[in-house]
Parts: C-alpha cells; structure tokens; sequence
C-alpha cells in the first residue's frame, strides 16, 4: 500500500527545488559582446568606404559599403601588436557604384588582431589616400 507523504514534506520539497532552479545559472547565458570599430575612409572626390569591423579571437569582419567614383576597391589587412601583416584582403574593382564589400580578415593569434588598416586603392591596387586605422576596442 503506497502512502501518500505529508503536505509539509511536499512543501518543502517544492520550496527548495525552486530557489535552487533560481540560483542556478542558466544554461543560455547571452553571448559576451562583439567589439566592432566603425570605419569611414574618403578621397574627398566622391569615393568612400563606410562600415564596421567586427572583433573575434582569431578573426575580423568588416561589413560595409565602398562608393566609387571612378574605380576603386577596398584594402584591409589586421595587424598584430607588432605591426607584423596577420593577412590583407581586397574586393574587386568597381567603378562609378555602390556595392558591399564584405570580408572576413585572418587574425590567427592569440587574442586576435591589434589593429587594421582600410584603404580606398585605384583600379590597379595603389592606394590613393591615407589609410585608415582602426585600433580593436577592449
């Protein structure tokens, strides 16, 4: 014959599984931020790159525009905390236009990248103007 428990036993049973399930972490802790860096590099004739670079461990990001006028394309490389080239990137060439310019830029050291460097290049791949540099947030 099963006998039923007292009312106080459940009680304190149903007391104590709920502040421990409220003291428990949760197990879908949120993601810790993304750094990013905004970016903006102009001739100041019309052509721009405009976007964001986001920050990884072993990687960056940039998502963005390149406005052309003329043709041009988009340089980025990242750096590490010795100026050393951790891998440059550069989109196509594109004249008179807008477009994306997506690309995902090798960082593969410890901690990732210190900084990275954007350029606005003519057609052959010579910068025209400074580079930009964008140091990683900490």
């Amino acid at each position: 014959m099963l006998r039923r428990p007292p009312v106080l036993a459940l009680v304190t049973t149903a007391v104590l599984a709920a502040s421990t399930a409220l003291a428990a972490p949760s197990a879908a802790a949120a993601p810790a931020a993304v750094p990013t860096s905004a970016v903006y590099v102009t001739d100041g004739a019309g052509s721009s790159i405009k976007g964001t670079l986001h920050w990884y461990n072993r990687s960056a990001t940039f998502t963005g525009t390149l406005t052309s006028k003329g043709c041009r394309r988009a340089w980025y490389s990242v750096f590490d905390g010795y100026a050393n080239p951790l891998g440059a990137r550069s989109s196509s060439t594109h004249c008179n236009t807008v477009t994306s310019v997506p690309a995902t830029l090798p960082a593969d050291v410890v901690g990732g990248g210190s900084y990275a460097g954007v350029c606005l290049d003519d057609a052959k791949g010579k910068p025209i103007t400074s580079c930009g540099v964008y140091p990683r947030p900490h």
